[in-house]
C-alpha cells in the first residue's frame, strides 16, 4: 500500500470517527485512534506515523519481536492488544510496551507483575472482558470483572486504566452494540467502588466494522487496522486464536 492510500484511508477513518462523535454530541478529542498493526509491514506502519499517528497496537508476541526494531518509536507509543499467554510475557515486555489491553486472569497479572518487579518498572493495563459470552473469545466474564480487578490491585506495578472488549462479529450491528453497552455498564459499576489505584478512564472497544457504534456507546479508544492498511490475508481466527483457544 502506498503513501497516498494510507493517507486517504486515515482521513476517511478520522472523518468517520468525527461524525460518530458529532452524532452523540461527544468531543472528537475524547476518542483516540489506535492503529491495529497485525501483519502490517514496518514500512507501512512508519508511513502512518509520518502522518501523525502515534498509537500502535500489536497482537502477537512473535510479530512484535520481528518488527519492533524497524518501527519509529521516537514518535510512537506501542500497546499490546492481542491474547497474551504467560509464557510470552517476557518476550513482550522486553520491548517498550506502554500498555497491555488483554489482561483477563489473575495468573497473567501476576506473571506481568513479577517481570516488572525484576525490572523495577510499572505498566498500564486494561482488563479484557468477554462481553459477547462467546466460547471462542478470551476475556473475563462480565460478572467476574470486578472481582478480578480487586485481585489485580494487589500488584502495585500494574496501573489499571480501564477495560477492553471485542464486539460480537455479526452482520447485525445490534449485537456489537449490546457488547459495548455492557462494557460501559461494567465501567460505571467499577467506578462506584472507588478502588485505590484503579482508573476507569479508558474503554478500548470497536474495530474496523463497528468502531462508529463503539464511539456512540462510549469508546475512548478504537482499534482500527483493515480500514487503514487494507484487507488482511488471514481470517480473524489467526489474530485472536479463536480456533484453538490456548489459555495456559
Amino acid at each position: 500500500m502506498n503513501h497516498s492510500q494510507i493517507k486517504g484511508n486515515l482521513k476517511n477513518v478520522k472523518d468517520r470517527m468525527r461524525q460518530a462523535c458529532e452524532a452523540t454530541h461527544r468531543d472528537p478529542d475524547t476518542v483516540q485512534l489506535l492503529l491495529a498493526t497485525k501483519t502490517v509491514s514496518a514500512e507501512n506502519i512508519n508511513r502512518a506515523i509520518a502522518y501523525g499517528e502515534t498509537l500502535l497496537g500489536e497482537s502477537k508476541a512473535q510479530e512484535l519481536q520481528e518488527k519492533y526494531a524497524q518501527i519509529n518509536h521516537e514518535q510512537s507509543d506501542m500497546h499490546f492488544i492481542g491474547h497474551l499467554q504467560t509464557n510470552k510475557v517476557n518476550q513482550v515486555l522486553k520491548h517498550n510496551i506502554t500498555c497491555i489491553h488483554s489482561v483477563d486472569r489473575l495468573k497473567l497479572g501476576r506473571k506481568i507483575h513479577n517481570r516488572l518487579m525484576k525490572e523495577n518498572r510499572e505498566l498500564d493495563i486494561l482488563v479484557q472482558v468477554n462481553t459477547s459470552y462467546e466460547e471462542s473469545k478470551f476475556g473475563v466474564a462480565p460478572e467476574d470483572t470486578l472481582d478480578l480487578i480487586k485481585q489485580l490491585t494487589e500488584f502495585d506495578t500494574l496501573h489499571i486504566k480501564g477495560l477492553m472488549t471485542i464486539g460480537k462479529l455479526s452482520s447485525d450491528p445490534k449485537e456489537a452494540r449490546k457488547c459495548f453497552r455492557l462494557l460501559k455498564s461494567i465501567q460505571q459499576d467499577v467506578k462506584k467502588e472507588n478502588l485505590p489505584g484503579v482508573e476507569m478512564d479508558v474503554l478500548s472497544m470497536g474495530m474496523t466494522n463497528d468502531f462508529e457504534i463503539a464511539i456512540e456507546e462510549g469508546a475512548t479508544m478504537v482499534r482500527v487496522g483493515t480500514a487503514i492498511f487494507g484487507e488482511r490475508m488471514y481470517p480473524d481466527s489467526y489474530y485472536w486464536n479463536e480456533q484453538v483457544k490456548i489459555q495456559d
